[in-house]
């Protein structure tokens, strides 16, 4: 049975709300306006290390957006369509994606916390699959890491010969 641990992280918050997930986690900044497909949630940049992932449902980290101001329009449609993150994490929150994640609370009563400025880089305690949750208006996040005890070996076998 894996073994539970968990990890309390500041932060600041960007766009307020509470929201979990399972961790989607990258080292590289990202555009979403050429990286995220609205409409099935799917990262399509080839060049990314997110390529083939879906972002739908998960908490998305990353350290910071870059690229088009029509990241915005990115979130936004993704929100519409459902198939938005739960949440963001990242070292530091490009306007850009908070400005898309404040309409789709406007425009389509779809919550994204956001949160930054960590006081720990998340990429270093947080890895892909971990549960966690955003909890901007405490400027929280709390990470329940699945620790596996030491895999079991089967008996060797002993051959008579």
């Amino acid at each position: 049975m894996p073994k539970m641990r968990k990890i309390i992280v500041k932060c600041s918050p960007v766009l307020m709300g509470v929201a979990e997930g399972e961790a989607l986690v990258t080292k590289q900044p990202l555009c979403l306006y050429d990286s995220l497909d609205p409409k099935s949630g799917l990262i399509m940049n080839r060049r990314h290390e997110l390529y083939g992932e879906n972002v739908s449902r998960k908490v998305l980290i990353f350290p910071y957006g870059t690229g088009s101001t029509t990241s915005s329009a990115t979130i936004l449609q993704a929100s519409r369509c459902n198939k938005a993150p739960n949440a963001i994490i990242n070292l530091e929150t490009e306007p850009t994606i908070a400005i898309g994640a404040l309409l789709a609370e406007r425009l389509y009563g779809k919550l994204i916390p956001i949160v930054d400025k960590p006081e720990i880089n998340p990429v270093e305690v947080i890895k892909k699959g971990d549960l966690v949750k955003v909890d901007a208006n405490a400027g929280l996040i709390e990470v329940i890491k699945k620790q596996h005890s030491r895999p079991h070996r089967p008996a060797q076998q002993i051959h008579k010969i």
